[in-house]
């Protein structure tokens, strides 16, 4: 959540490795200079409280920072004090895991990192999510998981997915592309000297897409033992040709006015079809009404699947706190058991999707047509990437890509190479 159209939420989405994550749904708001509010004791109360500190990042969305303390305040087992942080927060996050001035609760994009888990520093979360487990998208909870523990629990969800112009499609005679060839082909087939087939980026998509040949061409990015990569096989290196038979086809739209992140390359008709994030829907609609659906990235090869990528802020309870238990109440009662308040959070500041399911009817954005659609995806085709997926490793899988379309090379040789620098990444962050 919390993240405008601009390079916050790019970084987020794009890269999909840890540090892409742990800037996660950074905003780019205005700082509004203003201390920190803490939450007034609740009404009729006796006798002193816990005290606790929560921490969030600054949101770029006008309303989140007075939701959020509302959202506090309104706690009556504990004095809640909301601190917003502009700036690097992830930065600031990790450091003051390491000071005395610990926050009680903070968030942190998709969970914490492999580090802060091994560290000690963040309390496992299992027990105090309970039953309660089930309530949630199972990829988004998974994504806070780690060796089958709870550290994190999902507050809202953003994600990609691919939109098109119906009447574009239909005028060439293509259909809405369920496969990377079938991509490729319509992308060839709308291609007029005003208009071309499709765009993913200035960069010709690696930076979102890299992540996305891998699972949709039916793999992990990790081996069943985690020890490697799971993509360094036949159809691996197959889906790399494949991206590189659209690159070279004519129909990948390699410059636009604006950046994958900003619809503006399709609400003004630069390209027929466009990978970006579910935050361009009231955009998307607002300039072509109902002249558009949403897919998610088609499958790849014979093995392939349809996929999209998701990011979720998760709230985490500081090891080190003053009140690790009233903390982990907190959390329960905020995520868990405030649902008008999941539903707020996610609905009335940009467009997000809740993190329970069940709640999607109640955000009106995204009730029905496509925003409902890009709920069901990521529900049901939602992937985020696994904590010993390094910078490093995502960096190499984009350099490889790249060298694929650019210079023709071997995608074996290449993936053979991201296969090399992710076993040197994974013995390292196991320490």
């Amino acid at each position: 959540m919390g993240i405008p159209p601009a390079l916050p939420r790019r970084r987020f989405l794009s890269g999909l490795g840890a540090s892409a994550l742990a800037v996660g749904l950074a905003g780019c708001g205005s700082n509004t200079g203003r201390a920190p509010e803490a939450s007034a004791p609740a009404s009729g109360s006796t006798g002193p409280r816990p005290a606790l500190s929560q921490w969030y990042h600054e949101y770029g969305e006008d309303g989140v920072e007075a939701a959020v303390k509302r959202y506090a305040a309104a706690y009556e087992q504990a004095s809640v004090t909301v601190r917003w942080n502009p700036g690097d927060y992830d930065k600031l996050a990790s450091a003051s895991l390491l000071t005395a001035d610990v926050p009680d609760v903070f968030e942190y994009g998709n969970g914490p990192t492999l580090d802060m888990i091994r560290a000690g520093q963040v309390v496992d979360l299992t027990d105090t999510l309970g039953d309660a487990a089930s309530q949630f998208s199972k990829p988004v909870l998974d994504a806070m998981t780690w060796e089958g523990k709870v550290y994190a629990i999902p507050q809202t969800v953003d994600m990609q997915m691919l939109f098109y112009r119906k009447s574009v499609l239909e005028k060439a005679g293509a259909a809405p592309p369920t496969t990377l060839a079938e991509l490729t082909a319509a992308a060839k087939a709308v291609t007029t000297k005003d208009m071309g087939g499709f765009f993913a980026g200035n960069d010709g998509g690696v930076g979102t897409l890299a992540q996305m040949l891998v699972w949709s061409s039916g793999h992990e990015q990790l081996n069943a033992d985690s020890t490697g990569i799971g993509f360094d096989d036949a159809e691996g290196w197959a889906a790399f040709a494949a991206y590189r038979d659209l690159a070279t086809s004519g129909g990948l739209v390699r410059s636009a006015s604006a950046d994958w992140f900003d619809a503006g390359p399709l609400t003004n008709g630069e390209t027929a079809m466009q990978w970006t994030g579910l935050w361009t829907l009231p955009d998307v609609q607002k300039a072509l009404g109902d002249d558009f659906g949403v897919l998610p990235f088609p499958s790849v090869g014979a093995s392939g699947r349809p996929a999209v990528p998701f990011g979720s802020y998760g709230s985490i309870v500081a090891a080190k706190g003053k009140d690790p238990e009233a903390a982990k109440a907190f959390v329960r009662w905020l995520w868990v058991d405030q649902e008008a308040d999941q539903v707020d959070f996610s609905n009335s500041y940009g467009v997000h999707i809740p993190a329970k399911p069940a709640l999607v009817p109640q955000a009106t954005k995204i009730a029905t047509g496509a925003g409902a659609e890009a709920a069901r995806f990521v529900d049901e085709l939602g992937h985020a990437p696994s904590k010993l997926w390094t910078p490093a490793t995502s960096n190499a899988l984009s350099a490889a890509l790249t060298r694929v379309i650019t210079k023709n090379a071997d995608p074996k040789t290449e993936i053979g190479q991201v296969a090399a620098t992710a076993r040197t990444e994974i013995a390292r962050a196991r320490g």
